[in-house]
């Protein structure tokens, strides 16, 4: 079955103003989620055919029914592309099941409290954790990024009540 994108078109990227400001592009052919936290959509495809995966829609304020879609640096430098500049975007929603990364499920596999308590979290809050542990830019930070999320989960911690 081939799905249809939510959007396939050109964008404009800007930036939000000051330093450190993102660069974004709204997508305004897609309304918020009313199920989801803060009405983010969960959407993968491409940006000037660069693949991604895993990214949101935020509300480009608070009570927004604009989305913006931010470009992380890593695909502006692949695409050669910043604030100014159009790219084309291609976005389906992205419904695929949480993949649980196999180091962290051997990490789980040997404390059943944090093991147990991983697998009742909703989606979100086991999504949070992975994408803390992946965001790591080592082996070593990842490393210890996971023995602190286990230490977390056996100690029946949500990602956001975690001890940094």
């Amino acid at each position: 079955m081939i799905t249809k994108p939510l959007v396939d078109r050109e964008y404009l990227l800007e930036k939000f103003p000051g330093k450190g400001g993102w660069i974004y592009t709204i997508i305004p052919e897609i309304a918020p989620d009313p199920h989801a936290p803060f009405g983010w959509v969960k959407v993968k495809g491409s940006i000037d055919g660069v693949e991604i995966r895993d990214y949101r829609l935020m509300p480009f304020y608070t009570g927004s029914e604009q989305l913006f879609l931010s470009v992380k640096a890593e695909i502006r430098k692949k695409i050669k592309k910043g604030e100014g500049d159009t790219v084309h975007i291609v976005l389906y929603r992205d419904d695929d099941p949480l993949e649980v990364p196999e180091d962290l499920l051997l990490c789980l596999a040997d404390d059943s409290e944090a093991l147990q308590f991983f697998n009742s979290l909703d989606g979100e809050q086991r999504h949070r954790y992975i994408r803390w542990i992946d965001s790591a830019k080592s082996d070593k930070t990842r490393v210890e990024r996971m023995a602190r999320t286990v230490t977390s989960l056996s100690r029946h911690m949500k990602f956001a009540d975690r001890q940094k």
